[in-house]
């Protein structure tokens, strides 16, 4: 996918919501081991890559999503992490969605020029259940990020963020249910009173899937089509705007060398009842999806 950078690939499983995880099912299936940790050398520069007309393969103001195969702040990561942050600032005119478990990692990750944080930076913490976001999210209140947000994803219990949407630093909540081998039931209930927290506050939030297994009004739902979850997230009407997010951006140093060009989201039809729309980077039309008009199997 075109907004997905992985500069290294491979992770070590931190808690209950790595139980099933997707990147490990997906290395499996290519007769591959998850827990083998290595830097993408193809990938690893890829904010600085150009197409053959000269321009960045990423354009300004797109939001690019790292390390989704692995965790940032992974310990075993620490040798490449300085150079990813090189290139994270070199790029100052694209917004970098950072999301790890390991909060208690970053404050010593950090590079030495961060000061009060990066404006290109948007830093996530998982909190798949009530326990993990006990445990991550005072840890990320305290961190010196600009823009902060939530992933309950795999929601896999009951979670409640009233005690910390107060701060006014959770600017964005996504969350979505856990799919392949053993996932586990999401509940309407759990999605439900935390959009009813977020609206409250006025910040955004996403019900981007519903898993694998949803249970509403006591029944379980299997839907096995992850393009049918996404719309039976969007048919749910559990998606708040909340207020903007600011992201002041900076062009690049070289830019009457290089001339960026602006990015522009673009979305087919079938799009517009797509659950993870609010959070999407624009269709890459890259082939994937269906072709029919209504484009849901």
């Amino acid at each position: 996918m075109h907004d997905i950078w992985n500069p290294w690939h491979g992770c070590v499983k931190k808690s209950e919501g790595c139980l099933n995880c997707y990147m490990f099912f997906l290395d499996r299936q290519h007769g591959k081991n998850g827990a083998e940790i290595y830097r993408v050398g193809s990938n690893f520069n890829y904010p600085l890559q150009k197409d053959k007309n000269g321009h960045y393969k990423i354009g300004s103001g797109e939001m690019i999503r790292v390390c989704m195969t692995s965790d940032f702040f992974l310990p075993q990561a620490d040798a490449w992490r300085n150079e990813a942050w090189q290139i994270i600032n070199q790029r100052s005119d694209v917004i970098f969605m950072l999301l790890t478990k390991r909060p208690e990692r970053v404050k010593d990750c950090l590079p030495e020029n961060w000061g009060n944080g990066w404006e290109n930076v948007f830093f996530n913490v998982t909190c798949e259940n009530q326990k993990r976001a006990d445990e991550r999210i005072p840890i990320m209140l305290a961190l010196p990020f600009k823009h902060k947000g939530i992933f309950a994803a795999p929601f896999i219990g009951p979670l409640s963020l009233k005690k910390y949407l107060p701060s006014g630093q959770i600017r964005q909540v996504v969350a979505g249910g856990e799919n392949y081998d053993g996932a586990r039931p999401l509940h309407y209930e759990w999605v439900k009173d935390l959009y009813d927290e977020c609206v409250a506050f006025n910040i955004r939030f996403c019900f981007m899937e519903t898993g694998t297994n949803f249970v509403k009004d006591g029944k379980t739902y299997h839907i096995s089509s992850k393009t049918r979850q996404s719309v039976q997230a969007f048919k749910s009407g559990l998606q708040h705007d909340g207020r903007p997010i600011d992201f002041k951006l900076k062009p690049l140093a070289q830019l009457s060398l290089f001339r960026p060009i602006p990015y522009e989201k673009k979305f087919k039809p079938f799009c517009a009842q797509c659950g993870g729309q609010m959070i999407c980077n624009g269709c890459s039309f890259c082939k994937v999806c269906p072709n029919d008009q209504n484009g849901f199997s």
